[in-house]
C-alpha cells in the first residue's frame, strides 16, 4: 500500500469489537515499518447503541459490553466478566453471541443469566439492526433460547432494575437513571 490511501470498512464503531484494534495492534508491533502511515479512526454507531435507541434506554444506568467470542480469548475469562456484570448488576450488551462454528458459548452464558438472575430479568434479541432484515424480540428470561442468537444478533440483558411498558402498540425498555439497591456511602 505504500504511497496509496488504504480505507478500512467495519461495521457499526471501529473501535468496539471491530477493526480499529487489529489496525493499531498491527502498528504498535512494528512501529518503524508502519512509521509513515497515517491513521485516522471515524466513529460510528455501535449495534448496541442502535438497538437501545430502536426500543427506548435499556443502557439508561451504568451497563458494560462483553464480547462472548473465545477466539482471541479463553471462556473462562468470559464467564468471570460475565458473572461480574451480573453481580454488579449492570444492564449489559453481549457481542458476537453464537457463531455456526461456536454455539455453545451463548448457550452457557443464558444458563448462567438464568441461574443468577431472577425470571423477568428482560432480554434483548436485536439482529440486524437499521437493516431491511431487522428484527427485534423483548422477553423474560425464561423466553430465551439460544437459537434467538447469531453473528448478526446483539443481545441486551437488563438490570434488575430495566423495565419494559407498551405505549402506543409498542414495547419500550428502559433502565432508570436511578438506583434503588446499596447504599450511597
Amino acid at each position: 500500500a505504500s504511497g496509496k490511501k488504504v480505507l478500512i470498512v467495519s461495521s457499526g464503531d471501529p473501535g468496539v469489537f471491530a477493526m480499529a484494534a487489529a489496525v493499531f495492534e498491527i502498528l504498535d508491533k512494528n512501529p518503524s515499518r508502519w512509521a509513515d502511515v497515517e491513521v485516522q479512526v471515524l466513529p460510528g454507531i455501535t449495534a448496541m447503541l442502535a438497538a437501545a435507541a430502536k426500543i427506548g434506554a435499556p443502557l439508561g444506568h451504568d451497563f458494560c459490553t462483553l464480547n462472548l467470542s473465545d477466539n482471541l480469548k479463553p471462556w473462562g475469562l468470559i464467564e468471570k466478566r460475565l458473572l461480574l456484570g451480573i453481580e454488579a448488576d449492570f444492564a449489559m450488551a453481549l457481542y458476537n453471541p453464537r457463531s455456526k462454528s461456536r454455539p455453545e458459548g451463548f448457550n452457557k452464558a443464558l444458563t448462567i443469566l438464568k441461574r443468577e438472575c431472577s425470571k423477568d430479568r428482560l432480554i434483548v434479541f436485536a439482529r440486524a439492526i437499521s437493516t431491511p432484515q431487522e428484527k427485534i424480540q423483548i422477553m423474560n428470561l425464561t423466553q430465551a433460547k439460544p437459537e434467538m442468537a447469531d453473528m448478526q444478533t446483539v443481545v441486551i440483558i437488563g438490570s434488575s432494575q430495566t423495565k419494559a411498558f407498551i405505549q402506543n402498540g409498542k414495547t419500550f425498555a428502559y433502565t432508570p437513571r436511578y438506583s434503588k439497591l446499596g447504599s450511597t456511602n
